[in-house]
């Protein structure tokens, strides 16, 4: 049965003509599907005999709140769905001055198999539709009654290995008949598909694309993310070039600090090497503790000292404010401990 929420309008006019409806019902059902609604029956300006047939065609996704935390430090709140089928995959709704930014997942799991996280501990389950991504933005804005500014794809998953169900949501989102979130307010973060970021700047869409680097070396990198046996930091690289050269959009590199594996120094002054003369910017990030990982965060000062370094190098960098701290903050680790309380019973 088709999801009607992966449609967008001109698809779901060729689905509705197939029903022998006019084409201005697809508009009509298109604007409901984005308030969002829980079922058919709630879309009061249709026909009772079209709400009654919708159901026969097409799939209605509603996901549930499994769990809910709420940061009493800032007020971010980290949503752990059940999707229909029973999978769970969790969203953050972050607060800053510019407005509220949702980080949303792409996966149930992750392929990736990255040290630091917690998405990958169970491997990929499989991939999000367009609509189940979309609906973590429909129904936070539902349950917070707030609006939803600007939108992250850093949750669960690796956006690239789920590529076009991801490009469709990105469509869908930015829709003038939609919620309309303006692609420039759309950050999509890569471990480093070196193919699919060549793919992707060939789309001509106006993300910010954020590459995971995480290490200046491919020793440490390999080490910590199998991804980089298969596009070392030199094909990254000359991928995000392709990307600015093609887009005209600079390239955000996140880089974990993580204690004593990418935080020295001499890390820092080869990062300078590698991005001199590269439009864009670091983000350090201080690592989240995984119980299934040994890495450590690194220190305060280890942090300042590599900021130092680049920015006496000429490249921008900032540290990642931390939200959330009282609330399981790392990716995956809200899903993590649900599936090992299912395993406990």
């Amino acid at each position: 049965m088709t999801e009607i929420k992966c449609l967008t309008i001109e698809e779901l006019r060729g689905e509705l003509a197939a029903l022998g409806e006019k084409p201005f019902r697809a508009g009509q059902i298109f604007k409901w599907l984005h308030q969002p609604v829980s079922s058919f029956e709630e879309m009061t300006n249709l026909s009772k005999p079209l709400r009654a047939a919708l159901p026969e065609h097409f799939l209605l996704t509603v996901p549930t709140v499994e769990r809910k935390q709420v940061s009493a430090v800032d007020g971010t709140v980290k949503y752990l769905w059940r999707l229909h089928g029973g999978d769970c995959v969790e969203s953050v709704l972050m607060h800053y001055h510019h407005g509220n930014t949702a980080c949303v997942s792409t996966q149930v799991g992750c392929r990736m198999g990255c040290a630091f996280c917690a998405s990958g501990v169970s491997g990929l389950k499989r991939s999000l539709s367009a609509g189940e991504i979309l609906d973590q933005i429909l129904f936070m804005q539902k349950d917070s009654g707030e609006q939803i500014s600007n939108v992250v794809l850093m949750g669960t998953g690796e956006p690239l290995d789920n590529y076009e169900n991801v490009l469709k949501f990105i469509r869908l989102v930015s829709c003038p008949e939609g919620i309309c979130i303006g692609q420039r307010h759309i950050s999509l973060s890569t471990s480093g598909l070196a193919d699919k970021i060549e793919a992707l700047a060939d789309e001509h869409l106006q993300l910010t694309l954020s590459i995971s680097l995480h290490a200046s070396d491919d020793e440490s990198r390999s080490r910590m993310m199998p991804v980089n046996r298969s596009y070392p930091i030199g094909r990254l690289l000359r991928a995000c070039e392709y990307y600015f050269d093609t887009t005209g959009r600079r390239v955000s590199y996140e880089y974990a600090m993580v204690r004593g594996v990418s935080d020295r120094p001499w890390q820092a002054e080869r990062l300078v090497q590698l991005l001199r003369g590269r439009p864009g910017h670091v983000n350090l990030i201080p690592l989240n503790p995984v119980k299934e990982s040994p890495l450590q965060p690194s220190t305060q000062e280890s942090v300042r000292r590599f900021q130092q370094i680049l920015e006496r190098g000429g490249i921008p960098a900032t540290v990642r404010r931390r939200l959330g701290p009282d609330i399981d903050a790392a990716c995956g680790q809200l899903r993590r401990r649900r599936l090992e309380e299912g395993e406990s019973h």
